[in-house]
């Protein structure tokens, strides 16, 4: 019986270095131990803004949202959205998240705090829109924990003293002719507030091809492309 116990024969020594990689990453979170790291982002918002660990953003659109968590998710990192009942996760799936890896909490009610912390345990990056103002004291306690378990939170709405702030200022669609047509492409400029003067980035969210991409690339409407 002792011998069968021990006998670790069947156990493989090749387990895939991706999931090596995740046991990893759940073990810090429980043990408190991880450190900052930067996340993953999506090639058009690489030279714009990219998710650390330990921090905290907040935006003031469900696109930008989702156009912050894709990159993460797309690299095999796991989501929540908390409070947030109109995201549409059809369109999240547009963007690039993967929904097999995303928990969802659409109403929380009072315990979205609560509850927010809780999904850190297993959660690399949370979207959580609150319902009611977020105090300072409530931001710092989060904040905390976000830098123990090794994880990032994105606000859908104001958050107090966050690391970066995402704002859609200028907002256009393509695609809608003289009453028909459809929606094809978005152009906006994101306004960044992160560590010194605000800066302003024309991208597409999403272009044509249903990627995000900044301006300077160029995408060319449909109808253009049909004519010529």
């Amino acid at each position: 019986m002792l011998e069968y116990m021990f006998d670790y024969r069947r156990v493989s020594s090749h387990a895939p270095s991706s999931r090596v990689h995740e046991l990893q990453q759940r073990v810090q979170r429980m043990q408190g131990s991880a450190i900052s790291r930067t996340l993953e982002s999506v090639p058009g918002l690489s030279g714009v803004i990219q998710l650390r660990t330990g921090e905290a953003y907040a935006v003031d659109s469900p696109s930008l949202a989702m156009a912050l968590v894709a990159g993460p998710s797309q690299a095999g990192e796991w989501i929540a959205i908390v409070g947030a009942p109109d995201f549409g996760l059809e369109a999240a799936a547009g963007f690039g998240v993967d929904l097999e890896r995303t928990v969802v909490v659409p109403r929380p009610g009072e315990l979205w705090l609560s509850v927010t912390a809780g999904l850190l345990d297993v959660a690399t990056v949370v979207i959580v829109q609150p319902q009611v103002p977020v105090s300072a004291q409530q931001a710092e306690r989060l904040k905390s924990r976000l830098r123990m378990k090794d994880a990032a939170l994105v606000c859908w709405g104001d958050w107090p003293r966050s690391d970066a702030t995402l704002t859609i200022t200028e907002s256009s669609w393509l695609g809608l002719g003289s009453g028909h047509g459809r929606l094809t492409a978005r152009r906006v400029v994101v306004s960044v507030r992160q560590n010194g003067p605000v800066r302003r980035v024309p991208l597409w969210l999403p272009g044509i091809d249903q990627q995000i991409a900044e301006l300077d690339h160029t995408v060319v409407p449909l109808a253009v492309a049909q004519a010529g």
